[in-house]
């Protein structure tokens, strides 16, 4: 079994299910090849068998469950129901009951069903949104739109279909002509010769838009998007049922999630996106061997791609996956791809592959003076390690290093921002708390039917013993959110941010199905992430659906809405176990949290978000629009003036002033775009309210400890 996503330090009982699995498993599979069809039969018998045996909490295949991968997977289909009529779905019903007896059975007639009936009205939907936009909108009629799709019924026949794309269209061309006219007046009142676009051609120019936005997306659809696409979406609205984090990688997929894991692959370090029938570079990677190569830019279409002395293949009309994986290839090799520079000349460019790290994953820091004081901010977007190669980038490591060159620069505290970050390695992060605390234990680890187990702090020493802040927000989880966790049980630090963060209390492994299949003659079979444990704070509480709760709440956009874990319909319940034995420092943070909330409250941009975030909620419900030129603009006029009001938070700059550390310094002369981005990064530090409180409530902490460290020991009962 592959140890992917978290840590899992010892399930034998995991272990002993997949061993049990594989042999009963080998005896399914005939030697000779099979058609897809088989491959997904066998998929389907596969995923369930590892579910219903290895899942930390498997939910019974029954009728229930039936009816909710149904209603899941028509919703990830057709999410606006543009495509399906009421009578495809009137015989699609029959099937409400009977997918578990499907998956017991590997029959694939409602896949089969569902998906040629879907090709099918996509393929119809291209003629009916040409004709819908072959011809002016009349905007004057008093009509309206309601897209509160989860509750809109399917569309009874064809015409009230045809009118429901007639409306969408136009519901998108009213606020593309309203912006657009927007900025003729704006050109018009910067040069009063200007002459403004008549309403006739804006609205031209938009359906013509509109159009090629449409005809892109459905030729995607076409040409990108193969059955096998298709059906992992079918596989994951049966996974996702067991919990929200359970889901089923196609090969593709997993490659991608490992490279995201580890933050590293091996190619040529370049971005390629779509551009018509052609593959254009969107960006090269700094640092990568096409950038150090300097002859592809961003812009060159890739014609043909070589491999060594081999001959070129041209990729004109090729799915952009099977681009990607011709171009990337072991690090050492050679690669020869045939270009379209800008300037319309033909060259054929030689690149030698290499291992790239793509550099925005990791971890980054900043030092910012405020008030006579020096503090560091280093911002970590994952908890990123490579398992396939130990030499990698690992965030643990990487952390580690940002605090020692932090504290050359005799830095009096440091901010660790894990806002958005989605977490990754658990053995990554119980070693990154490890560098704040002398000893104790991080977390606790439970699987179905043993003991939790206690994972600690691997080492006595600590990196960092200075005054600590964590930023969070709604969207910190899983690993970011036991780092939180762990700072402030030990009264370590102050957790500042959102009212809570995500709430993702459970640990995952991701199981190669390969493994299980002697003698495979299918070909790659993917991979299966599932739930297998739980974890806990030390102090026995899970952070499942609730989060952990910040110690200092910021106003946030999202502050009255439900979000994260406890808004997933099918995750698993919040509980409690009893706490690990560990002993707080003797630190007492109440009068600096006093003093934050009062600051709060006082200042006119957090009171500013707090209004925007009341506003956001009472709208969250407003799902109806006119179709109505005057009455749109009526309409869009009260939002804007709302808008433009909560446009002061965006404005808002703290004025201070953020410097890259020298051994960044030192790469600008050769990186010009590591530099622009570490601008850009500044600039938007420079934009954060909630960095500013933060820098204010550090710089307190260190008042209060007087630029003493932590105690020299922590006692552990």
């Amino acid at each position: 079994m592959k140890r992917i996503v978290e840590f899992m330090k010892r399930n034998y009982k995991v272990i002993i299910v997949i061993t049990a699995l594989s042999a009963v498993l080998w005896s399914f599979i005939p030697s000779e090849k099979k058609s897809d069809p088989e491959k997904d039969k066998l998929l389907l018998e596969l995923l369930t068998m590892v579910l219903e045996r290895g899942h930390y909490s498997p939910v019974a295949i029954d009728d229930a469950f039936s009816k909710k991968v149904y209603a899941k997977y028509l919703d990830n289909i057709d999410p606006t129901k543009r495509f399906f009529l009421q009578s495809d779905i009137e015989e699609f019903s029959k099937y409400e009951t009977k997918i578990d007896d499907m998956i017991k059975n590997k029959d694939l007639t409602f896949f089969n069903l569902t998906n040629s009936r879907l090709l099918q009205r996509m393929q119809e939907c291209r003629a009916i949104y040409d004709d819908v936009l072959d011809n002016p909108f009349d905007f004057n009629t008093n009509e309206n739109i309601n897209v509160d799709y989860e509750k809109l019924p399917y569309a009874k026949n064809k015409k009230e279909l045809v009118d429901r794309w007639r409306k969408q269209l136009k519901l998108q061309a009213l606020s593309s002509i309203t912006d657009k006219q927007k900025l003729e007046d704006d050109k018009k009142e910067k040069d009063a010769k200007y002459a403004v676009k008549s309403f006739e051609t804006i609205e031209k120019e938009v359906r013509e838009s509109s159009l090629k936005s449409l005809n892109e997306y459905f030729d995607f659809i076409q040409k990108e998007l193969t059955r096998n696409d298709w059906f992992s979406i079918y596989l994951n609205a049966i996974v996702e049922r067991f919990d929200p984090h359970t889901f089923y990688f196609s090969p593709e997929d997993k490659e991608k999630f490992d490279m995201s894991m580890s933050g590293t692959f091996e190619g040529i370090g370049a971005r390629l996106q779509k551009k018509n029938d052609a593959v254009e570079i969107s960006e090269l990677i700094s640092g990568g061997p096409a950038w150090k190569g300097k002859e592809l830019e961003a812009g060159d279409l890739i014609l043909k791609v070589g491999q060594g002395k081999e001959e070129p293949i041209d990729v004109a009309g090729m799915r952009l996956d099977d681009v990607v994986k011709k171009i990337k290839g072991p690090k050492g090799t050679e690669v020869r791809l045939t270009v379209k520079k800008v300037d319309g000349t033909i060259k054929v460019i030689s690149i030698i592959r290499a291992e790239v790290e793509t550099e925005e994953t990791f971890a980054k820091s900043s030092v910012v003076e405020k008030d006579g004081k020096r503090f560091g901010v280093i911002y970590l977007p994952k908890f990123y390690i490579s398992f396939e190669n130990k030499e990698n980038r690992d965030a643990y490591k990487d952390v580690a290093i940002e605090i020692e060159r932090l504290k050359a620069q005799n830095i009096d505290g440091i901010v660790m921002d894990l806002r958005d970050n989605g977490g990754g390695s658990l053995e990554t992060v119980v070693k990154m708390v490890g560098l704040f605390i002398p000893e104790g234990p991080v977390v606790q680890v439970k699987a179905p039917g043993r003991e939790p187990e206690i994972l600690p702090d691997p080492d006595k020493k600590v990196q960092y013993d200075g005054p600590l802040v964590v930023m969070i927000n709604n969207f910190s989880a899983s690993a970011s959110e036991i780092f939180a966790a762990a700072i402030q049980d030990y009264k370590r630090g102050i957790v500042v941010g959102s009212k809570h963060s995500y709430g993702k209390g459970t640990v995952q492994n991701v199981i190669d199905l390969n493994q299980f299949i002697r003698g495979n003659s299918y070909g790659d079979l993917g991979a299966l992430k599932t739930t297998i444990q739980k974890f806990y704070r030390i102090n026995g509480g899970s952070t499942q659906r609730e989060g952990v709760l910040s110690d200092i709440i910021f106003p946030d956009r999202f502050t009255y809405l439900d979000m994260g874990e406890r808004d997933e319909e099918s995750a698993l319940p919040w509980d409690k176990i009893a706490p690990a034995k560990y002993e707080p420092l003797n630190m007492n943070y109440d009068g600096i949290i006093a003093n934050s909330k009062k600051r709060i409250a006082s200042n006119n941009y957090f009171n500013l978000i707090d209004e925007n975030a009341k506003w956001i909620f009472e709208r969250k419900d407003e799902n109806t629009f006119s179709l109505n030129l005057n009455q749109f603009k009526k309409e869009m006029a009260l939002s804007d003036a709302k808008i433009k009001k909560f446009k002061a938070i965006s404005d808002y700059n703290n004025k201070l002033k953020f410097n890259s550390l020298p051994n960044e310094i030192a790469l600008f002369e050769k990186d010009s775009l590591l530099k622009q981005k570490r601008e850009r990064w500044h600039e938007d530090l420079q934009k954060d309210l909630y960095i500013e409180e933060t820098l204010n409530v550090i710089a307190e902490i260190r008042a209060s400890q007087n630029g003493k460290g932590l105690p020299k020991k922590l006692s552990i009962n």
